[in-house]
């Protein structure tokens, strides 16, 4: 269905959302290390354009793009690191610090988040991506957190979307609550928001 009702939306997102979901789980091991790479080669170089010190990224969950390595890379240049975390439903993320050893447990949706509480505001928010339009819409999981987090953020970080190429879509029929990325960064390159 290329243009649903506005009523159908949310359906529709649902459903595509578990299509392109399916369909990542569907990547090989070697389609997705290839295409890993290639997105944290131009997400490095990316960022080398953005004088930010504290970067957010996320815990890889459900075949998404591990950037635990790139992460390591910009603390050791320096720069402060942080995961998301949910607080409760319908309202902003916390962003906490995050470095690899420290101790971690379970979070919602059995994700991982630093045990210890030691929140920072990030410049730079990478959000993984189930699927993305060419306005930079990015359609996440659900929930919301990230559209609520990024509207109560001021100044505004820069964000960036992480995701593979399967996931692009005509439309993800955004609505006024949705937020568009100023990057999508997939295996084909840098999609900057006109």
């Amino acid at each position: 269905m290329l243009n649903p009702a506005p009523q159908r939306v949310p359906a529709w997102r649902r459903e595509t959302r578990a299509a392109l979901l399916s369909e990542r789980q569907k990547l090989s091991p070697e389609h997705h290390h290839r295409a890993s790479k290639a997105i944290e080669g131009l997400l490095k170089d990316l960022l080398k354009t953005i004088p930010a010190r504290i970067v957010s990224a996320y815990w890889p969950f459900s075949a998404e793009v591990d950037l635990r390595g790139l992460m390591d890379e910009l603390r050791a240049g320096g720069r402060i690191t942080a995961l998301p975390a949910v607080v409760r439903p319908r309202a902003p993320l916390e962003f906490l610090r995050w470095t690899s050893g420290a101790e971690m447990h379970s979070g919602a949706y059995g994700i991982p988040v630093p045990r210890v509480r030691d929140v920072v505001t990030p410049e730079v928010v990478i959000a993984p991506l189930v699927g993305f339009d060419r306005g930079n819409y990015r359609l996440g999981y659900g929930g919301g957190f990230f559209d609520i987090t990024l509207s109560a953020m001021r100044p505004r970080p820069r964000t960036i979307g992480i995701g593979f190429e399967l996931s692009r879509l005509d439309t993800i029929h955004p609505e006024e609550t949705d937020i568009p990325m100023d990057f999508i960064v997939t295996e084909a390159g840098i999609h900057s928001r006109a």
